[in-house]
């Protein structure tokens, strides 16, 4: 359990920095913005690594939370990252995560409160 705990921890301040970096850019912004465009995928990647080891009991317990989504974004990133399509990177930052980011909080919630 308390590593769940620790692995929500991670998935949210993933989500919250993946959110931070896409707030307010636009694609050819951060063409030109080396930092943000390599902070992204990597922040991409920690949610996704967190997310392939929350455990069955957990994944179980919520099983609105998209848990393999990350997962395969991840995968994608690590094992395709010469071909990235930067764009589809910042429509799932504004579209796709500040549901699942709240999904996870939720959960987060409900498992400190069980501890």
């Amino acid at each position: 359990m308390q590593r769940d705990l620790l692995l929500l921890g991670e998935m949210i301040d993933a989500a919250e920095q993946i959110r931070q970096l896409a707030a307010d850019i636009t694609l050819d912004e951060l063409d030109e913005r080396r930092e943000r465009r390599d902070a992204l995928p990597w922040n991409y990647t920690v949610l996704g690594e967190a997310a392939g080891q929350v455990s069955i009991e957990t994944k179980n317990r919520f099983p609105a939370v998209a848990w393999q989504q990350p997962v395969r974004l991840r995968n994608r990133i690590v094992h395709g990252y010469w071909s990235i399509d930067m764009e589809i990177l910042l429509t799932t930052a504004r579209s796709q995560l500040p549901a699942l980011a709240g999904e996870l909080r939720d959960a987060l919630a409900a498992l400190s409160a069980d501890d």
